[in-house]
């Protein structure tokens, strides 16, 4: 007879683990207890060795479906020689740091499913879930992960759900959301700030009929509002547009099901399996040619469109009586974090025609995750609801407690202490109040999880990033991390990756070692070799807004003022002669124009080039339309040369194919780069969000046999910032 005590850490709290560990030793007939704390697990076993050693099989093998196992600590302890298995309560142990692993949100399970049409506690229950579905992370104010430290506190399990609660056998024993229509939290739908009293079962009913009259609403989800109207109505979707003041920036939309996104777009297996997959993230389709279930202003001037699924029992009861697709955005305003409370929604968008609101309170707030198919496999744009909180665990384990904080646009944060780096939900641009507040909050909540009181800051190298400037006013010890190092970081985080690699770093503007703006970077292990020629942008912050500005720019760059004024371009005419001249005048004596070698600002150029987007109505707008135009039957390309290690590429402003050209000369120059330095590559920064671009890649990568690399559980954008500066500082520990 032997006994041994397993500290068990990885996502094994309010997963359904403990009862999993229950039923696992009560089948062996092993004797000991299984218990939650601030590591994770911990647990003891006793019984002859052979069934031990079977008992630890099963936990490799046969893990719920939301559990994971990242370590398990073994500690060989003397026999009791008594008692049976238990579940014992949560112990108040203190630890240096709390380090158990908080889970995400997921969609609602197929058993929940049936209960809300077949059970008639559960019957039309908005807020059913189970240990292997529903809120986690948003309902969590600190591990361990106990009903007494989530928002459901406050809400008494009725006896029918205290049985199953404390029932080891049942799939609701200590799943901490857990409630039914009698004892959880209530609906309530609100016009005009007052409470619409109507018998429960028919909020739905109302809600959808709300919808196909083209009103326009609030409802609230896992992680926050949506703002809800029929997505079929061109008249109520453009309404909605001039309440955003979003004029082009594609809209989500929800559908029933699998059949009904059919309708509209073309769906891989792939990208089902992503739709149907328990994160239910916001997946990037392709239209289907001449549709026209959907409204064309939902995502405008491109053949894309990002859909997603039901994710909660209340999305699927509101299908019921909708046979439209709905779209369903962050309920806020351009760039601020997403609202989870109502009365947010009634100061902030008085465009709102009605609310439907619950009373259970979201804690940690969290928007849609947004996703795409990329040869075959996952690129992540978003990275937030069902994904995240993210760890990635670590060869050793650190001394130092590191908080790294991000850069200014698509915001997160990440922790590193112990072995472990947790990556928060995607956050946001930091260039409003909402958001840096929202930013603010969530380094608290973080800290609040693991007990966490970092020992140093990291910070990227901009000095005006409102993280940066966040970073110095906190009277401890700083580090910055280069823009694009970190990018190059956070894709070796995500492969555990080290060494020295070819690395392209390819995005907007980041802030350079030489104090210009980079974003077109090429880099052997963490030095800077090629970069592609700089171009000034012509009025600084606001040549990102109007791709005009930069094609203008690119023209002084090649052209004399005299020769400017005579040429035919559509992009002129968007100028006035003195506009022109005043704007040559700055380039000249470099007034407001700082220098960019920037492939995202190389993609505006072109953009504006083939009068396809003269001004920016939302990020990136010029790299959809871009690759929007690609043409994959052109298989030409510019010429290009390399003086002193900077690129230039031919162009041919004129060329009706300047875009698939200017592609194309993307990969041959990536291409010939890295046949030439014959190093395995990374590829990182937002420009590769661009599908087109990596699947060509891919394509000539396996052909040149090629090892390369790419972001695929993280982001590839800003994003994954805060990881790659992590991984940087762990990595010169």
């Amino acid at each position: 007879m032997i006994r041994q005590r397993l500290t068990i850490t990885g996502k094994v709290q309010g997963v359904g683990f403990r009862p999993f560990v229950y039923r696992v030793a009560k089948k062996l007939n092993l004797k000991g207890y299984v218990k939650n704390n601030t590591k994770g697990v911990q647990l003891e076993i006793e019984g002859v060795s052979k069934d031990i050693e079977l008992f630890k099989s099963h936990l490799k093998k046969d893990l719920p479906p939301l559990a994971k196992i990242d370590n398990i600590e073994i500690k060989e302890i003397e026999p009791l020689y008594r008692g049976q298995f238990n579940i014992i309560q949560s112990d108040n142990e203190v630890f240096t740091s709390k380090i158990a692993s908080i889970s995400p949100d997921t969609a609602i399970c197929d058993n929940c499913k049936f209960d809300i049409f077949h059970v008639f506690r559960y019957s039309g229950y908005f807020a059913t879930n189970c240990t292997n579905c529903g809120p986690r992370y948003t309902i969590i104010k600190t591990v361990p992960y106990d009903r007494v430290n989530t928002s459901m506190k406050n809400f008494t399990l009725c006896s029918s759900c205290q049985k199953d609660y404390k029932d080891p056998m049942n799939r609701r024993y200590h799943a901490q959301p857990t409630c039914c229509k009698n004892c959880g939290p209530e609906l309530e739908l609100i016009i005009n700030n007052e409470e619409l009293r109507i018998d429960k079962g028919d909020i739905y009913k109302s809600v959808a009929e709300f919808i196909k009259e083209g009103k326009i609403g609030a409802i609230k989800g896992l992680g926050g509002f949506h703002i809800v109207c029929d997505a079929t109505n061109e008249i109520v979707v453009q309404k909605l547009r001039d309440y955003k003041h979003r004029p082009n920036k594609p809209f989500a939309i929800m559908c029933k099901d699998i059949e009904q996104v059919r309708e509209f777009a073309t769906v891989s297996q792939k990208e089902e399996e992503l739709l149907v997959s328990k994160e239910a993230p916001i997946v990037i389709l392709n239209k289907k040619k001449n549709q026209n279930r959907i409204a064309f202003n939902i995502a405008p001037n491109i053949h894309r469109i990002g859909c997603f699924l039901p994710y909660t029992a209340l999305h699927i009861l509101l299908f019921e009586h909708l046979s439209n697709p709905i779209v369903a955005t962050s309920a806020n305003l351009g760039g601020e974090a997403i609202i989870t409370i109502k009365e947010e929604i009634e100061s902030r968008l008085p465009f709102i025609d009605f609310i439907l609101d619950y009373n259970r309170e979201i804690i940690n707030a969290i928007d849609d995750s947004v996703v795409q198919i990329v040869n075959e496999d996952i690129s992540i744009l978003r990275l937030a609801r069902g994904y995240t909180p993210k760890e990635i665990i670590l060869d050793k384990k650190i001394s130092q407690k590191v908080l790294c904080i991000g850069a200014n646009a698509k915001n997160s944060i990440t922790l590193l202490f112990d072995n472990k780096i947790i990556v928060s939900p995607y956050i946001g641009d930091l260039d409003n109040i909402k958001s840096y507040e929202f930013f603010k909050r969530t380094i608290k909540t973080f800290e609040r999880f693991y007990d966490f009181k970092p020992d140093i800051i990291v910070h990227d190298k901009h000095p005006s990033y409102a993280s940066t400037l966040y970073a110095k006013e906190q009277g401890i010890a700083t580090f910055e991390v280069q823009h694009h190092i970190a990018h190059i970081y956070a894709c070796m985080a995500e492969y555990n990756l080290k060494g020295k690699y070819l690395s392209f770093a390819f995005d907007g503007t980041g802030y350079g070692d030489d104090k210009t703006l980079w974003g077109a970077e090429i880099f052997i292990g963490d030095s800077r070799k090629y970069s592609f020629k700089p171009i000034k942008l012509l009025g600084g912050t606001k040549a990102i807004k109007e791709p005009k500005r930069v094609a203008l720019s690119i023209l002084f760059d090649r052209y004399s003022l005299d020769e400017i004024l005579k040429l035919d371009f559509e992009l002129l005419k968007e100028f006035t002669q003195n506009e022109i001249k005043l704007l040559h005048r700055a380039y000249s004596l470099n007034l407001n124009a700082p220098l960019a070698s920037s492939i995202g600002r190389l993609f505006d150029g072109v953009a504006s080039f083939a009068n396809l987007c003269q001004i920016q109505t939302y990020e990136g707008e010029a790299g959809l339309l871009c690759e929007n135009a690609y043409n994959k039957n052109c298989k030409s390309s510019f010429a290009y040369n390399i003086t002193n290690n900077i690129i230039e590429i031919n162009f041919d402003f004129k060329d009706k194919q300047i875009i698939t050209k200017f592609i194309n000369t993307l990969v041959n120059i990536i291409i010939d780069i890295s046949k030439k330095e014959n190093l395995e590559v990374i590829l990182c920064g937002g420009v590769f969000q661009n599908k087109t671009l990596l699947e060509l890649l891919d394509a000539r990568f396996k052909k040149e046999e090629i090892e390369y690399y790419y972001a695929k559980s993280m982001s590839i954008n800003d994003g994954a910032i805060s990881l790659g500066q992590a991984y940087y500082k762990y990595y010169k520990l």
